[in-house]
Parts: structure tokens; sequence; C-alpha cells
């Protein structure tokens, strides 16, 4: 039950973060109909839950679900990133929306590693 609250406490600042963070992104990069906000919150997340697993993989206790569980999964979104390319796709910015999607699985993909290796580099 303790792990539940711990997820409850992270998620909920996660999403808060989340929502500040996309917002004053997207403002401060309006870049034509690309995604900045949701974009930018997901590649860092993506470098903070590799540094933070990394981190957890060696020392297991509550902070894990705090953290990983509750925070990073409250800070980053599959779901509103699956709603801005079927948006994307129905203003038929095919181009937009392949960039999209190619640049936040590569670099996602890229950002988890950095985290690891800059957790390694660490110790």
């Amino acid at each position: 039950m303790k792990n539940i609250l711990f997820i409850f406490v992270g998620g909920g600042f996660g999403s808060i973060l989340r929502y500040l963070m996309s917002n004053y992104t997207q403002k401060l990069w309006n870049i034509n109909s690309f995604p900045m906000g949701t974009f930018l919150v997901n590649i860092v997340g993506c470098l903070m839950i590799g540094f933070l697993t990394s981190y957890f993989m060696k020392n297991d206790n509550y902070l894990k679900y705090l953290l990983i569980t509750g925070f990073c999964g409250g800070f980053t979104t599959f779901s509103t990133f699956s709603v801005e390319n079927y948006s994307l796709w129905q203003n038929q910015e095919y181009g937009t929306l392949l960039l999209y999607v190619a640049l936040s699985v590569i670099l996602g993909f890229v950002a988890v590693i950095a985290g690891m290796k800059s957790q390694v580099l660490l110790h």
C-alpha cells in the first residue's frame, strides 16, 4: 500500500510538471504544427528514466516507485503523442507526422541509453 502512495504522489508531480513544461515550451518554440512541448517532455522523460532505472538496478527501494513509476509515468505521455500524431494525419501534415514519430522514437531511445550510461559514468 505504501508503494501505491509513492506512485500517486510522484505521478501527480510528474503530471503537473509535464503540463507546465509542455505549455511553456510550446509557447516559446511554436514551430508550425510540430508538437515541440510533448516532444521535449518525452525526450527529457526518456533521459530521466534511463538514469533512474540504471541507478535503481543496484539500489532497490521505495524511491523507484516515487520517481520511475510515479514521476516519470506521470511526466511522459504516450497518449498525447498518439493524439497529436492523429491530428497531424487528419491535417494531412504527413512530413511533420513522420518527422515527429521518427525523432521521438530515435531520440527517445538515445536519451534512455544516455541516461543509463551517465549513471555508469557517475560511479
